[in-house]
This record gives C-alpha cells, sequence and structure tokens, in this order.
C-alpha cells in the first residue's frame, strides 16, 4: 500500500542519499531483466491466494459442500476478480486499455486451474506446476511468427503476439503478456500445496522443513538457469527462472511467518496488519481505482502546496503525502474492520 502511493521513490528525491535510494530501487519493477522487491509482491499473492485456497475448500467440506458446489463458488469468484481487473485498468492515460495481465485478472485463471488439482495428490499437484513452467517455455521458444520470434526480447515474444491478435491491450507497448497466467498457475498450486501441507497433523518443524527446502530448491533452480543463460528471470513474461525465483522467496518467507506466528505463538500485535488482510481484495481495489487515479495526486499537490507556506521543500511534502494516504487507506480498512464489513469475492 505504502509502496503504491510511490513514498520511496518521492522520498529519495526529498532526501538523497544510498539507503533511500537503495529503495526506491527495491520498491520498482525491473526494466526487463532482473529482480527487485516489488517483482515478488504479484508471486506472493499468487501464491497466498492459492494457501488461503486450501483453508476456505477444507472448510467448505467442513459445512458440507460438494466438489461441484465448491467447483461453482471458486468459478463465481473467478468471474469477478476477472471483472474487476479490467475494470480497475480500463482507463489509463486517457484513453481505454483493456488488459488481462494485472494480479486480479491472472488470479482468476491461476486458481481456477489450481482448483482442478485441489483433490489430487501432491505428486499430481507438483507435475501439473512444473507443467505450468514447461508449456509457455515451448510456446516462446517453437513458435517462429515474424517479428514476434524472440523468446525473451521485449515486445518481440510470442506472448507480445497474443497481447496484439486477441486486442486486449489497446497499449501496444504493454510489456505485460496475458499468457502469463499458464506459468504463474505454478505459484497458486504452489501456494495450495503449502496451504494442504500446514493444515496436516505433523510437527511445526516438519512443516517448515518441506517449506524452506522447497524454496531453496526452486530459488536454486532458478538462479541458476538464468545465470547458464538458459532462461532468464523476466518478471513482465512470467519465465519459468522468474516463476521459480520469486515462488522459493515466497514459501520462504510463508515458512519464516508460520514459525514466528504460530511456532512461537506470537499471535499478538499484528492487528495492524491483519486490518488490511482482512479486506485485502478490497483495498487492493482502492489503491489502484482511486489512489492512483485521483487521490495520490490530490493530496500531493495539497499538502506540499500547502506545507510549503511553512518552508517545508515541495519535495518533502511530496513525501510527506504519501504517508497521509497511506493512513487514509488504512483507517478505512480499520473502519470496515470494526463495522465487520469484509469485502468477499
Amino acid at each position: 500500500m505504502l509502496g503504491e502511493t510511490g513514498f520511496f521513490r518521492k522520498l529519495a528525491i526529498a532526501i538523497p542519499n544510498s539507503v533511500t535510494a537503495f529503495f526506491a530501487y527495491q520498491f520498482e519493477h525491473s526494466d526487463w531483466h532482473g529482480l527487485r522487491f516489488w517483482d515478488v509482491i504479484l508471486p506472493g499473492f499468487m501464491l497466498l491466494a492459492g494457501t488461503s485456497l486450501a483453508y476456505s475448500y477444507k472448510r467448505q467440506q467442513e459445512l458440507g459442500y460438494t466438489w461441484s458446489d465448491s467447483y461453482r463458488k471458486t468459478l463465481r469468484r473467478s468471474f469477478w476478480l476477472l471483472f474487476w481487473g479490467i475494470l480497475i485498468y480500463s482507463v489509463r492515460d486517457g484513453h481505454l486499455n483493456f488488459q488481462m495481465s494485472n494480479v486480479l485478472t491472472q488470479l482468476s485463471f491461476t486458481t481456477l486451474i489450481a482448483f482442478t488439482v485441489i483433490n489430487k495428490r501432491p505428486a499430481v499437484q507438483f507435475t501439473v506446476s512444473i507443467l505450468c513452467l514447461v508449456i509457455p517455455e515451448i510456446l516462446y521458444r517453437t513458435i517462429h511468427i515474424p517479428g514476434f520470434d524472440k523468446p525473451f526480447v521485449e515486445f518481440q515474444n510470442f506472448g507480445s503476439f497474443i497481447n496484439q491478435s486477441i486486442g486486449i491491450n489497446v497499449d501496444v507497448q504493454h510489456k505485460t503478456n496475458t499468457i502469463n497466467f499458464i506459468a504463474s498457475s505454478a505459484h497458486t498450486i504452489w501456494g495450495l500445496m503449502a496451504g494442504q501441507l500446514l493444515m496436516k497433523n505433523k510437527p511445526i518443524r516438519e512443516k517448515i522443513t518441506w517449506l524452506v527446502t522447497g524454496g531453496v530448491i526452486a530459488i536454486i533452480l532458478g538462479v541458476g538457469m538464468d545465470v547458464a543463460e538458459i532462461t532468464p528471470v523476466l518478471k513482465w513474461i512470467s519465465t519459468s527462472s522468474f516463476v521459480m525465483v520469486t515462488g522459493g522467496i515466497s514459501l520462504i518467507i510463508l515458512a519464516v511467518s508460520y514459525y514466528v506466528i504460530d511456532g512461537m505463538n506470537r499471535k499478538n500485535n499484528l492487528k495492524f496488519f491483519t486490518i488490511v488482510g482482512m479486506n485485502s481484495i478490497f483495498i487492493y481495489l482502492f489503491f489502484i481505482f482511486i489512489g492512483d487515479q485521483w487521490l495520490n495526486g490530490y493530496m500531493d499537490t495539497l499538502l506540499s502546496g500547502l506545507l510549503s507556506f511553512a518552508g517545508v521543500p515541495i519535495a518533502v511534502g511530496s513525501a510527506f503525502s504519501c504517508l497521509v494516504v497511506f493512513a487514509i487507506e488504512w483507517y478505512l480498512c480499520y473502519f470496515l474492520y470494526k463495522k465487520k464489513l469484509f469485502f468477499k469475492l
């Protein structure tokens, strides 16, 4: 939420030094090749959605849902994810910009794919996740269309061809590909497997060992593919190496969180985060739909202008406005939390 306000970029302008520059760099996406912290947000969301799916499905079973009932519920949720994902990005820079490559639209597809294997054995689930990585590799490397025959080059790859062919992206310079959901489905399936593991009656240490081991192996394989120049780490087209590295990082973060919160029983003092987490979809829609389109700019102009009368540099006021927007967004989540209003799809 704070990153979406542009705080770290503005802070680096207001207080230029190596530390603020580092955070500003990490809170922007990679230009093309490489990996930054901001690139891990979407994969982490995808993976945790799979973990949530595992818990949700178990709860539905306890309530007497059949697989068909749960499938219809998942289908409805995917539809609304797709609807909102398209809607919030439909107007950009003063023109229509229909695209299906943001986190909500991608999640609508990966959720359905993960649900198809929710009752399968872990070996089958893992095999399907690997297929999700292999299929794009084959498509990008073997389909040679004039102008789109370079698998890992911006706007000259098979995914870019699909974008333009189906007419989804009005902006032809949009880097992210619609078919990224194929590879990203591995994230959601791994999250599903992690959730099912966490619910098993096994020692906490054993669960953590599985998560960390899987995460480390995935990172090593992904980085190895990049270093060996087999498949580069590219966030924008969700290459297999990117999925493995970010999936591995997400699994390790999940393991650490599980150990601290459940293993060490440190569940207190988490309300600040829980309040946001209870309405994560809602606040995402808010800071993209309203914050990015209006509130961020309005507060920047208003507060930086007013504070300038007190001698505060414009750049400092601009960074401060981001903190105010963040506070407003958090309080909105708090208000909904207190009213027991939760936005569900």
